[in-house]
């Protein structure tokens, strides 16, 4: 049961429920968190807007993003986030054999370099943060200029912190049974698109 209360999409108020397009029951799911969120309509919206300013000035690839993201999903154990699949993403390539890769990507074939650079570094965010090095700089250079760097840090910065909030909050009464369980994983079958 989850340790926040959650409001019904149908009872969001007016100006979060404008901005996500009055979602309704069917979308609860890939609503993520905002549910939790709306009980503070105004720090919803606020998240709401932030996310959107930076997957809207993204120059990183969706399948990229949405992989770094899943992954750090599963660092956090935050089982509402890996639940949902970025539609984007969807359309950018990222299948059900990428998500599976994210179980040991740096041995997966169907990853590329850059992808896996990226979640090397997510993995070190996500995990130990102070071990990130000039090295993984280095191998993040071969695929990323400066401003890819600073744009991936800040989606992992945005999935490391709100994910971690997210997972205290323990919000999988909606959730398909796959990622009710504590040991949940973004390769687990039920998903839903946002």
């Amino acid at each position: 049961m989850a340790r926040v209360p959650t409001i019904d999409p149908a009872k969001f108020a007016p100006a979060l429920a404008d901005a996500l397009g009055h979602p309704g029951p069917a979308e609860r799911v890939a609503l993520g968190s905002l549910p939790a969120w709306a009980v503070r309509p105004d720090l919803a919206l606020a998240v709401v807007t932030f996310q959107r300013s930076l997957d809207g000035d993204a120059t990183l690839p969706s399948r990229l993003r949405e992989l770094v993201r899943l992954r750090v999903a599963f660092h956090n154990r935050c089982r509402s986030c890996m639940a949902v699949r970025s539609r984007a993403a969807v359309a950018d390539g990222m299948d059900d054999d990428a998500v599976c890769s994210l179980e040991r990507p740096e041995e997966a074939d169907d990853l590329t370099d850059a992808e896996k650079a990226a979640l090397a570094y997510a993995d070190l965010l996500a995990t130990d943060h102070l071990a990130v090095d000039d090295a993984d700089f280095e191998r993040l250079r071969r695929h990323f200029d400066d401003g890819e760097i600073v744009e991936l840090g800040a989606h992992i910065g945005f999935c490391v912190g709100f994910g971690r909030l997210a997972a205290t909050w323990d919000l999988v009464d909606a959730l398909p049974s796959a990622f009710r369980a504590d040991d949940a994983a973004p390769w687990s079958e039920g998903f839903t698109a946002r």
